[in-house]
């Protein structure tokens, strides 16, 4: 099947990302893009016209939204071949293949990939459980995205310390259980943590999504955003999720 010029592999779709009219390659029997996608890429501060890379780029999604908030050129490394391709054609479908790069290869491997300090915003969407812990996809591709079978917490953080400009900013979403480590991974690193805000499924529940952003070679000191809530008592998207996707359009 052939969209705008954009071959589609047996099984792909084309989703509608609503955001200024973004259309995304997914395959429903591998990994795909969910909210944490999009709470991350609008809670990073991206400077208008600046550039940024995103790690672990998965789908593309993230990439997209940055560029649909401002961003000039962003560049995404994704391990797993066949999601780099994906993520490249939905960059050539939505015309945006001169601003959106995508590099096949090993996060961990950052330095042999492209040059240090050289990003003003590096953004990830990491596998959230270590390898033993939750149950493991039998779907390597999906299992990839999950654990960190292929790259740790400390090898994102590593990698976006290489990458980052001196005061340019760090963006990640993880599990809140998970925020000492991350925080810990991140001062070593020479990244301060400066803003973090706790996502919560509903008003009821405890929060199942951080959202952690820092700067190099800043000065210690963090600010705490008010909690965000995904779904009212309704069920439905709340006020505040609502203008994620009403801002950019």
């Amino acid at each position: 099947m052939t969209t705008d010029k954009v071959q589609l592999m047996s099984g792909e779709r084309v989703d509608d990302l609503v955001i200024n009219n973004l259309k995304l390659i997914q395959h429903p029997e591998e990994f795909c893009f969910s909210l944490d996608a999009v709470l991350l890429a609008h809670f990073a501060s991206v400077r208008q016209n600046g550039t940024a890379i995103d790690l672990g780029t998965g789908t593309g999604v993230i990439g997209l939204l940055l560029l649909a908030r401002g961003a000039r050129v962003v560049t995404g490394i994704e391990i797993n071949a066949a999601m780099a391709d994906r993520a490249g054609r939905s960059a050539r479908l939505n015309g945006l293949a001169d601003r959106l790069h995508i590099i096949n290869g090993d996060l961990r491997q950052v330095q042999e990939l492209l040059p240090g300090g050289g990003f003003e915003l590096v953004v990830s969407n990491p596998p959230y459980r270590p390898v033993g812990g939750g149950f493991l996809n039998p779907n390597d591709r999906v299992a990839m995205a999950r654990h960190e079978l292929t790259a740790s917490l400390t090898d994102v953080v590593a990698a976006a310390r290489h990458l980052v400009k001196y005061r340019g900013r760090f963006a990640m979403v993880h599990l809140p259980e998970r925020l000492a480590e991350i925080m810990l991974a991140m001062c070593q690193a020479g990244i301060e943590p400066k803003r973090l805000q706790f996502v919560y499924p509903r008003v009821d529940k405890k929060p199942n999504m951080v959202l952690v952003e820092g700067v190099r070679g800043a000065k210690p000191g963090v600010e705490v955003l008010p909690p965000l809530l995904v779904y009212t008592a309704d069920g439905i998207y709340s006020e505040d999720i609502m203008k994620l996707y009403e801002q950019d359009r």
